[in-house]
């Protein structure tokens, strides 16, 4: 299957390119000299990156929806007072921009496999010792350890693809979104009733996740061993690399766009995570079932995160999908302020295809970077930034919320918010790359 979708991507790629003959033979010698699964590698290590790739996508989010499901038996464990609590549930977009920022020269210094390994590791030692910690500041601190390893492999993920697959971005890209929004899926879903099976003690509920994600680390481990083996076959194409200057990624239009875009679009996905349960109550909805559409949103990220993508790679411009994504995000919002309940399972629906914007940013990296560190670079900065910018959606939309009484200016303000969403969408959709404007 993955070598059909290979020459799927191959073709599309050569058809939609305009190169001359003597431009396709350099490209081609220049993949297989930069490609760790061309030129006699083992296979059995692609498998592993593979493995390693949908391992840690499936532990990108369960540390934060699977707390999130006991955010009250923890509250009521730990003393913690409310304004603790909400401080807890805006660290994570938090930890993503600070810790991201050093991702690339982690990276550079000890490789992208390295260096996801190691956050694999610390979201294991940070889900281990949370549960049992004891106090408020002790459970911060080891949040913060599992989020510093969840985003430094954020900004990675697209890096290994981009390096380990080339010619398969949009696949790998697909796998990978996919994998990400079923182990944010589960673990909403899964953590309760795993803590009614494991006794009823909140501990227990959240530290099951660790094993997940201890398992994560065993497939980068014969890769971190190998990395000077595959570093010495792609020395002829990186070493130009290497040699030159580092990308001045504030220079490029495109990954400004592609940054705002990104920070929007976690905006929208947070406020709906957080919000949307409680804006289908309040319209009459029972408890039980706002939190089943919730559900149906979130599921509806794992076929179209491995869709999206490939379609993305095909396209010239990713600027139509922009477009009706955001389309479907609009009607969402006009669904839920004009018929809340009588339409609850369409606006579920179509607010988890506008969320399926997420996916489409991470393939986006991938294709406005020639190379590997210029990925790197802006993956950095396009999370960093955009992880920023979402901060102050969730808590604007509660403070409304709060002063009107009502979802009437909250909901206006998400439909406000998906316009330009859509416009800088559309503008780091357009095809070129962040090197060539960078340069000029």
């Amino acid at each position: 299957m993955m070598s059909l979708m290979a020459s799927e991507e191959t073709r599309t790629v050569e058809t939609r390119t305009a190169m001359s003959s003597t431009e396709r033979g350099t490209a081609a010698t220049r993949t297989q000299e930069t490609t760790p699964g061309a030129g006699g590698q083992r296979a059995w290590a692609v498998r592993l990156v593979v493995l390693g790739i949908v391992l840690s996508a499936l532990n990108l989010r369960p540390a934060i929806t699977s707390l999130g499901a006991l955010l009250e038996e923890v509250r009521d464990g730990l003393g913690m007072s409310g304004g603790v609590a909400g401080l807890l549930t805006s660290v994570p977009p938090l930890c993503f921009a600070v810790f991201g920022v050093a991702a690339p020269r982690l990276a550079r210094r000890f490789g992208p496999a390295a260096v996801v390994c190691a956050g694999m590791a610390a979201i294991t030692a940070g889900l281990l010792i949370r549960p049992y910690v004891g106090n408020t500041a002790g459970f911060l601190a080891a949040s913060a350890l599992a989020l510093m390893g969840i985003a430094v492999s954020n900004v990675l993920m697209p890096v290994i693809v981009k390096r380990w697959f080339p010619d398969r971005v949009g696949s790998m890209t697909g796998l990978y979104s996919m994998a990400l929004a079923l182990g944010t899926s589960a673990a909403a879903a899964v953590t309760v009733p795993l803590t009614d099976a494991l006794g009823g003690g909140w501990q227990s509920g959240l530290v099951v996740w660790a094993a997940l994600a201890a398992a994560a680390v065993l497939p980068w481990l014969p890769l971190v061993r190998d990395r000077g083996t595959a570093a010495a076959q792609r020395e002829p194409a990186r070493g130009a690399e290497r040699q030159q200057a580092p990308l001045r990624i504030t220079r490029s239009r495109t990954a400004w766009a592609l940054a705002v875009f990104f920070g929007l679009q976690a905006t929208a996905a947070y406020i709906t995570m957080g919000w949307m349960p409680q804006i289908f109550r309040d319209a009459g909805v029972p408890a039980g079932t706002a939190g089943v559409l919730l559900a149906v949103t979130m599921v509806m990220g794992v076929p179209l995160a491995f869709v999206i993508p490939r379609v993305a790679t095909r396209l010239p411009h990713q600027g139509p999908i922009v477009l009706v994504l955001g389309v479907c995000g609009l009607a969402g919002y006009a669904g839920l302020y004009l018929a809340p309940a009588a339409g609850a399972w369409a606006w579920a629906l179509l607010l988890g295809v506008s969320n399926c914007a997420f996916p489409l940013a991470l393939t986006m990296v991938g294709m406005r970077a020639h190379s590997g560190p210029g990925v790197a670079q802006l993956s950095a900065f396009a999370q960093s930034t955009g992880y920023l910018i979402s901060i102050p959606g969730p808590l604007l939309v509660g403070v409304l919320y709060q002063q009107s009484g009502g979802w009437g200016l909250p909901l206006a303000l998400m439909a406000a918010l998906m316009v330009p969403q859509m416009v800088v969408g559309f503008l780091a959709g357009r095809d070129r790359t962040v090197e060539d404007e960078a340069a000029r």
